[in-house]
């Protein structure tokens, strides 16, 4: 009697174990995803708003999204959930949206935050076009995107002394250099005169439609 109370005892201990174990898994699998997959995601989200900034601003597409990718830890960053700034964009003079605090190089540093992620993509092309300091980048050529990655680093978009290796490394890595030919994208985009890119369906009577089917910027 006291040999069998024991076995269940045994038995029901060991079934515990085991049912603790099967639900931590599947609490850190929902909660962690490998860094991979999560760049992969974040690729498949928001490749076309790095083409969109490239049609527009002349940025090549895989510099914005690696910039993206490597500045919000491919969107789960603090500074991108709290504010949706995927770009590490400061507040700096003039900046009159809202913000947030956050410690960076020194403790409680103004960020910008935004309503979405596409605006933080917006703001980021107009903050590079607007700041005399990377007007050299523009006299790249789209394709050249390791003379961006050190253009940025030598015009102080970021500190980190490997910079501009961590952006040519997320580049090559994940092929986002076919992102500048662009030609898998097989839908109309509209241009309107005030700059701004919409789809299809939004067209006005002031748009201009045009397919961008297998167009290369040059």
């Amino acid at each position: 009697m006291i040999k069998r109370s024991f076995s269940t005892s045994l038995f029901l201990i060991l079934k515990a174990i085991v049912l603790c174990n099967f639900l931590f898994l599947c609490s850190f699998n929902l909660t962690a995803q490998p860094p991979n997959l999560k760049t992969q995601i974040y690729i498949d989200n928001y490749s076309q708003q790095a083409i969109r900034q490239m049609i527009l601003y002349k940025i090549p597409a895989c510099v914005t999204l690696a910039q993206a990718i490597y500045e919000s830890s491919s969107g789960v960053s603090e500074l991108a959930k709290r504010s949706n700034n995927h770009f590490g964009i400061k507040c700096h003079v003039g900046w009159e949206g809202d913000t947030v605090l956050k410690s960076d190089d020194e403790l409680n540093e103004c960020f910008r935050k935004y309503n979405t992620v596409e605006e933080s993509f917006d703001d980021h092309s107009l903050f590079l076009t607007s700041r005399p300091r990377y007007s050299n980048l523009f006299k790249l050529g789209i394709k050249d995107y390791k003379g961006w990655c050190h253009g940025l680093k030598k015009a102080g978009y970021a500190t980190f002394s490997k910079y501009a290796s961590a952006l040519i490394r997320i580049i090559e890595e994940n092929k986002l250099y076919n992102l500048n030919t662009y030609q898998y994208l097989h839908q109309k985009i509209v241009i309107r005169a005030s700059r701004e890119i919409l789809p299809q369906n939004n067209l006005t009577n002031s748009s201009i439609s045009y397919s961008i089917k297998n167009k290369t910027i040059e």
